[in-house]
Protein backbone atom coordinates (compact mmCIF):
# COMPACT_ATOMS: atom_id res chain seq x y z
CA UNK A 1 0.00 0.00 0.00
CA UNK A 2 0.66 3.72 -0.34
CA UNK A 3 1.06 5.84 2.84
CA UNK A 4 0.95 9.78 3.61
CA UNK A 5 2.18 11.13 7.09
CA UNK A 6 0.70 13.69 7.65
CA UNK A 7 3.09 16.10 10.15
CA UNK A 8 6.33 15.48 9.10
CA UNK A 9 7.52 15.91 12.72
CA UNK A 10 9.78 12.96 14.81
CA UNK A 11 7.12 10.66 15.06
CA UNK A 12 6.28 11.30 11.63
CA UNK A 13 9.65 10.93 10.18
CA UNK A 14 10.00 7.58 12.22
CA UNK A 15 6.91 5.48 11.16
CA UNK A 16 7.24 7.41 7.39
CA UNK A 17 11.22 6.44 7.01
CA UNK A 18 11.08 3.25 8.32
CA UNK A 19 7.92 1.89 6.29
CA UNK A 20 10.14 3.48 3.19
CA UNK A 21 13.34 1.88 4.09
CA UNK A 22 12.59 -1.38 5.78
CA UNK A 23 8.97 -2.18 4.24
CA UNK A 24 9.78 -0.70 1.18
CA UNK A 25 6.68 0.85 0.37
CA UNK A 26 5.92 4.33 -0.93
CA UNK A 27 5.65 7.46 1.73
CA UNK A 28 4.49 10.91 0.65
CA UNK A 29 5.18 13.55 3.49
CA UNK A 30 2.54 16.58 4.48
CA UNK A 31 3.56 19.35 6.26
CA UNK A 32 3.10 22.75 7.05
CA UNK A 33 5.94 23.90 8.89
CA UNK A 34 7.71 25.96 5.65
CA UNK A 35 11.48 25.49 7.31
CA UNK A 36 11.00 21.95 7.55
CA UNK A 37 9.84 21.65 3.94
CA UNK A 38 12.15 24.03 2.51
CA UNK A 39 15.31 22.51 4.20
CA UNK A 40 14.09 18.63 2.60
CA UNK A 41 14.18 19.80 -0.41
CA UNK A 42 17.69 21.79 0.35
CA UNK A 43 19.13 18.72 1.81
CA UNK A 44 17.38 16.11 -0.97
CA UNK A 45 16.20 14.75 2.11
CA UNK A 46 15.20 14.08 6.04
CA UNK A 47 18.88 14.15 8.53
CA UNK A 48 18.10 10.99 10.76
CA UNK A 49 20.81 9.25 13.36
CA UNK A 50 20.02 6.23 15.28
CA UNK A 51 21.49 7.33 19.36
CA UNK A 52 23.24 10.26 17.79
CA UNK A 53 25.19 8.04 15.43
CA UNK A 54 25.16 7.21 11.81
CA UNK A 55 23.71 10.42 10.56
CA UNK A 56 22.56 10.45 6.59
CA UNK A 57 20.58 12.20 4.58
CA UNK A 58 17.49 9.86 3.60
CA UNK A 59 15.19 10.87 0.64
CA UNK A 60 11.64 11.46 1.03
CA UNK A 61 9.05 13.17 -0.65
CA UNK A 62 7.57 16.25 0.78
CA UNK A 63 4.64 18.42 -0.05
CA UNK A 64 2.76 21.19 1.43
CA UNK A 65 -0.97 20.41 1.29
CA UNK A 66 -2.45 22.52 -1.19
CA UNK A 67 0.25 21.06 -3.76
CA UNK A 68 -0.56 17.71 -3.25
CA UNK A 69 -2.22 15.79 -5.71
CA UNK A 70 -1.51 12.09 -4.52
CA UNK A 71 -3.94 9.37 -3.36
CA UNK A 72 -2.27 7.25 -0.36
CA UNK A 73 -4.33 4.33 0.72
CA UNK A 74 -2.80 5.44 4.50
CA UNK A 75 -2.79 8.46 6.15
CA UNK A 76 -0.57 8.39 9.29
CA UNK A 77 -1.00 11.61 11.82
CA UNK A 78 1.18 12.87 14.16
CA UNK A 79 0.54 16.51 15.59
CA UNK A 80 0.28 17.81 18.73
CA UNK A 81 -2.97 17.54 20.20
CA UNK A 82 -3.35 21.57 20.28
CA UNK A 83 -2.79 22.03 16.64
CA UNK A 84 -4.72 18.94 15.00
CA UNK A 85 -8.03 20.58 14.26
CA UNK A 86 -6.45 23.17 12.78
CA UNK A 87 -4.06 21.19 10.16
CA UNK A 88 -7.08 18.64 9.56
CA UNK A 89 -9.51 21.76 8.48
CA UNK A 90 -6.68 22.97 6.23
CA UNK A 91 -5.50 19.53 5.08
CA UNK A 92 -9.79 18.90 3.87
CA UNK A 93 -9.86 21.95 2.21
CA UNK A 94 -6.70 21.34 -0.17
CA UNK A 95 -9.01 18.19 -0.78
CA UNK A 96 -6.13 15.32 0.38
CA UNK A 97 -8.86 13.07 1.94
CA UNK A 98 -10.91 10.50 0.48
CA UNK A 99 -13.75 8.29 1.01
CA UNK A 100 -11.96 5.43 0.47
CA UNK A 101 -8.95 5.95 2.59
CA UNK A 102 -7.69 4.60 6.06
CA UNK A 103 -6.21 6.54 8.75
CA UNK A 104 -3.73 5.64 11.47
CA UNK A 105 -2.23 7.14 14.48
CA UNK A 106 -0.78 6.88 17.76
CA UNK A 107 -0.51 10.11 19.02
CA UNK A 108 0.40 11.44 22.63
CA UNK A 109 -2.88 12.33 25.21
CA UNK A 110 -6.72 11.75 24.21
CA UNK A 111 -8.77 13.76 22.18
CA UNK A 112 -7.65 12.93 19.15
CA UNK A 113 -9.73 10.26 17.27
CA UNK A 114 -13.21 12.44 18.22
CA UNK A 115 -11.51 14.86 15.69
CA UNK A 116 -10.17 12.87 13.05
CA UNK A 117 -13.77 11.00 12.91
CA UNK A 118 -14.81 14.26 11.23
CA UNK A 119 -13.06 13.24 8.12
CA UNK A 120 -12.86 9.98 7.82
CA UNK A 121 -15.35 7.11 8.57
CA UNK A 122 -15.52 5.09 11.92
CA UNK A 123 -14.52 1.49 10.12
CA UNK A 124 -11.67 3.30 8.33
CA UNK A 125 -9.93 4.36 11.68
CA UNK A 126 -7.00 2.54 12.97
CA UNK A 127 -6.10 3.29 16.48
CA UNK A 128 -2.69 3.01 18.03
CA UNK A 129 0.47 4.08 20.80
CA UNK A 130 3.91 3.84 20.59
CA UNK A 131 6.34 2.98 23.24
CA UNK A 132 8.96 4.87 20.89
CA UNK A 133 11.20 7.29 21.33
CA UNK A 134 12.53 10.07 18.77
CA UNK A 135 14.13 13.51 18.72
CA UNK A 136 13.59 16.30 16.20
CA UNK A 137 16.31 18.93 16.82
CA UNK A 138 15.21 21.26 14.27
CA UNK A 139 14.09 21.18 10.29
CA UNK A 140 14.76 17.69 8.55
CA UNK A 141 16.47 16.60 11.75
CA UNK A 142 15.53 13.61 13.78
CA UNK A 143 17.31 11.11 15.99
CA UNK A 144 15.44 7.47 16.37
CA UNK A 145 16.03 7.08 20.05
CA UNK A 146 16.99 3.20 21.29
CA UNK A 147 18.59 0.19 19.74
CA UNK A 148 17.32 -1.31 16.76
CA UNK A 149 14.49 -3.32 16.96
CA UNK A 150 13.29 -2.03 20.09
CA UNK A 151 9.85 -0.51 18.85
CA UNK A 152 6.95 -1.83 20.74
CA UNK A 153 3.55 -0.10 19.81
CA UNK A 154 0.63 -1.34 19.53
CA UNK A 155 -3.67 -0.70 17.18
CA UNK A 156 -6.81 -1.54 17.51
CA UNK A 157 -9.74 -1.18 14.84
CA UNK A 158 -11.36 2.41 16.08
CA UNK A 159 -15.15 0.49 15.69
CA UNK A 160 -13.51 -2.28 18.20
CA UNK A 161 -14.65 -5.22 15.11
CA UNK A 162 -12.42 -7.69 14.02
CA UNK A 163 -9.46 -6.31 12.32
CA UNK A 164 -10.56 -6.14 8.39
CA UNK A 165 -8.50 -6.29 5.67
CA UNK A 166 -7.01 -2.84 4.91
CA UNK A 167 -6.03 -3.08 8.72
CA UNK A 168 -4.13 -6.36 8.35
CA UNK A 169 -2.27 -5.39 5.03
CA UNK A 170 -1.40 -1.94 7.82
CA UNK A 171 -0.29 -4.56 10.36
CA UNK A 172 1.73 -6.48 8.16
CA UNK A 173 3.52 -3.02 6.84
CA UNK A 174 4.28 -1.79 9.83
CA UNK A 175 5.56 -5.58 10.86
CA UNK A 176 7.92 -5.51 7.66
CA UNK A 177 8.80 -1.56 9.07
CA UNK A 178 10.64 -3.53 11.93
CA UNK A 179 7.99 -1.03 14.13
CA UNK A 180 6.94 -3.94 16.50
CA UNK A 181 2.86 -4.07 16.21
CA UNK A 182 1.03 -5.96 18.42
CA UNK A 183 -3.06 -5.92 17.37
CA UNK A 184 -5.41 -5.66 20.31
CA UNK A 185 -9.25 -5.66 20.68
CA UNK A 186 -10.67 -2.68 22.11
CA UNK A 187 -8.73 0.68 21.42
CA UNK A 188 -9.56 3.05 24.10
CA UNK A 189 -8.16 0.66 27.11
CA UNK A 190 -5.20 0.41 24.55
CA UNK A 191 -4.74 4.29 24.39
CA UNK A 192 -5.72 5.00 28.16
CA UNK A 193 -2.84 2.35 28.98
CA UNK A 194 -0.38 4.75 27.06
CA UNK A 195 -2.15 7.96 28.74
CA UNK A 196 -1.54 6.49 32.23
CA UNK A 197 1.65 5.38 31.75
CA UNK A 198 2.88 9.26 30.19
CA UNK A 199 1.03 10.97 33.35
CA UNK A 200 3.68 9.45 35.10
CA UNK A 201 6.62 9.71 33.65
CA UNK A 202 6.55 12.57 30.96
CA UNK A 203 4.63 14.91 33.45
CA UNK A 204 7.05 14.60 36.65
CA UNK A 205 10.22 14.64 34.33
CA UNK A 206 8.46 17.69 33.11
CA UNK A 207 8.17 19.60 36.21
CA UNK A 208 11.65 18.71 37.81
CA UNK A 209 13.14 19.17 34.07
CA UNK A 210 15.00 15.61 34.30
CA UNK A 211 15.73 13.03 31.90
CA UNK A 212 13.49 9.34 32.76
CA UNK A 213 17.36 7.92 34.15
CA UNK A 214 17.47 11.01 36.36
CA UNK A 215 13.44 10.29 37.35
CA UNK A 216 14.60 6.73 38.47
CA UNK A 217 17.42 7.45 40.98
CA UNK A 218 14.40 9.03 43.45
CA UNK A 219 14.25 6.23 45.86
CA UNK A 220 10.34 7.28 46.02
CA UNK A 221 9.62 6.74 42.62
CA UNK A 222 7.51 4.08 42.84
CA UNK A 223 5.76 5.50 45.69
CA UNK A 224 4.49 8.14 43.45
CA UNK A 225 3.73 6.74 40.57
CA UNK A 226 1.58 4.17 42.32
CA UNK A 227 -0.42 7.49 43.46
CA UNK A 228 -1.00 8.31 39.96
CA UNK A 229 -1.47 4.96 38.66
CA UNK A 230 -3.95 4.16 41.33
CA UNK A 231 -6.08 7.20 40.75
CA UNK A 232 -6.37 6.58 36.75
CA UNK A 233 -7.16 2.97 37.33
CA UNK A 234 -9.50 4.09 39.94
CA UNK A 235 -11.22 6.51 37.14
CA UNK A 236 -11.15 4.03 34.20
CA UNK A 237 -12.74 1.47 36.07
CA UNK A 238 -15.62 3.26 37.23
CA UNK A 239 -15.56 4.26 33.49
CA UNK A 240 -15.94 1.26 32.27
CA UNK A 241 -12.63 1.23 30.89
CA UNK A 242 -10.40 -1.70 30.87
CA UNK A 243 -6.35 -0.95 30.32
CA UNK A 244 -4.58 -3.75 28.52
CA UNK A 245 -2.04 -3.35 31.68
CA UNK A 246 -2.59 -4.33 35.03
CA UNK A 247 -2.19 -1.48 37.93
CA UNK A 248 0.86 -3.70 39.05
CA UNK A 249 2.35 -3.95 35.60
CA UNK A 250 2.49 -0.34 34.89
CA UNK A 251 3.78 -0.14 38.36
CA UNK A 252 6.63 -2.50 37.63
CA UNK A 253 7.03 -1.03 34.16
CA UNK A 254 8.25 2.48 35.15
CA UNK A 255 11.73 1.80 36.05
CA UNK A 256 12.43 -0.62 33.24
CA UNK A 257 11.49 1.98 30.86
CA UNK A 258 13.11 4.60 32.04
CA UNK A 259 16.39 2.71 32.41
CA UNK A 260 15.82 1.82 28.73
CA UNK A 261 15.47 5.53 28.05
CA UNK A 262 17.49 6.98 30.65
CA UNK A 263 19.44 9.68 28.54
CA UNK A 264 15.79 10.56 27.27
CA UNK A 265 13.47 13.82 28.19
CA UNK A 266 10.36 13.03 27.19
CA UNK A 267 7.86 15.15 24.79
CA UNK A 268 6.38 17.14 27.24
CA UNK A 269 9.24 18.08 28.43
CA UNK A 270 10.85 18.80 24.98
CA UNK A 271 7.76 20.89 24.67
CA UNK A 272 7.88 22.98 28.04
CA UNK A 273 11.91 23.88 27.87
CA UNK A 274 11.25 25.33 24.36
CA UNK A 275 8.34 27.81 25.54
CA UNK A 276 5.34 26.11 23.90
CA UNK A 277 2.21 24.68 25.36
CA UNK A 278 2.20 20.90 27.14
CA UNK A 279 -0.14 18.06 26.15
CA UNK A 280 -0.96 18.01 30.28
CA UNK A 281 -4.21 18.80 29.89
CA UNK A 282 -4.81 15.53 27.32
CA UNK A 283 -2.93 13.51 29.27
CA UNK A 284 -3.05 14.37 32.94
CA UNK A 285 -6.21 16.39 32.49
CA UNK A 286 -8.07 13.62 30.38
CA UNK A 287 -8.01 11.13 33.37
CA UNK A 288 -9.22 13.50 35.52
CA UNK A 289 -11.95 14.35 33.21
CA UNK A 290 -13.11 10.77 33.33
CA UNK A 291 -13.11 10.76 37.01
CA UNK A 292 -15.34 13.85 37.15
CA UNK A 293 -17.51 12.51 34.66
CA UNK A 294 -17.99 9.58 36.97
CA UNK A 295 -18.28 10.92 40.16
CA UNK A 296 -14.38 10.45 41.39
CA UNK A 297 -11.98 13.36 41.89
CA UNK A 298 -8.68 12.67 40.83
CA UNK A 299 -7.05 15.31 43.18
CA UNK A 300 -3.14 14.48 42.27
CA UNK A 301 -3.70 14.51 38.68
CA UNK A 302 -5.51 17.44 38.84
CA UNK A 303 -3.22 19.50 41.21
CA UNK A 304 -0.23 17.95 39.06
CA UNK A 305 -2.20 19.65 36.01
CA UNK A 306 -2.17 23.12 37.56
CA UNK A 307 1.41 22.61 39.00
CA UNK A 308 2.48 22.12 35.10
CA UNK A 309 0.42 25.14 34.12
CA UNK A 310 1.81 27.57 36.75
CA UNK A 311 5.55 26.18 35.59
CA UNK A 312 4.08 27.36 32.21
CA UNK A 313 3.33 31.14 33.38
CA UNK A 314 6.88 31.16 35.12
CA UNK A 315 8.26 31.13 31.81
CA UNK A 316 7.64 35.28 31.63
CA UNK A 317 10.11 35.38 34.42
CA UNK A 318 12.70 32.60 32.87
CA UNK A 319 13.66 32.66 29.57
CA UNK A 320 13.09 29.37 27.92
CA UNK A 321 15.81 28.19 25.56
CA UNK A 322 16.12 28.80 22.01
CA UNK A 323 12.97 27.79 20.23
CA UNK A 324 14.83 25.46 17.43
CA UNK A 325 11.91 23.80 16.05
CA UNK A 326 8.13 24.67 15.18
CA UNK A 327 5.59 24.38 17.78
CA UNK A 328 3.53 22.01 15.27
CA UNK A 329 6.26 19.60 15.24
CA UNK A 330 8.28 19.32 18.39
CA UNK A 331 9.93 16.59 19.41
CA UNK A 332 7.57 13.51 20.49
CA UNK A 333 7.66 10.50 22.19
CA UNK A 334 4.93 8.57 21.71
Amino acid sequence: MKYGIIGAGAMGYRYGVMLQENAGVDVDFIDTWEPNVEKVREQGGVSVARDHKNRRIIPINMYYPEEYTGHPDVWIIFKKQMQLAEELERDSKAGIFHDDQYVFSAMNGMGHFEKIEKYFPVDHIVCGTAMIATRMDGPANVDFMGPVNSEVMHMAPYNNKPADETTQAIFKDFTAAKMGPVMVDEWKGMCMSKVVFNAVTNTLCTMFEMQMGQFIEYEGVTRMATTLFNEAFDACERAGIRLIESRQEEIDSVIPVSQAYKYHYPSMYQDFSKGRPTEVDYINGYIAKIGREHDYVCRVHEFVVEEVHMAEMMRKYHKPQENVADPKQAEVEA
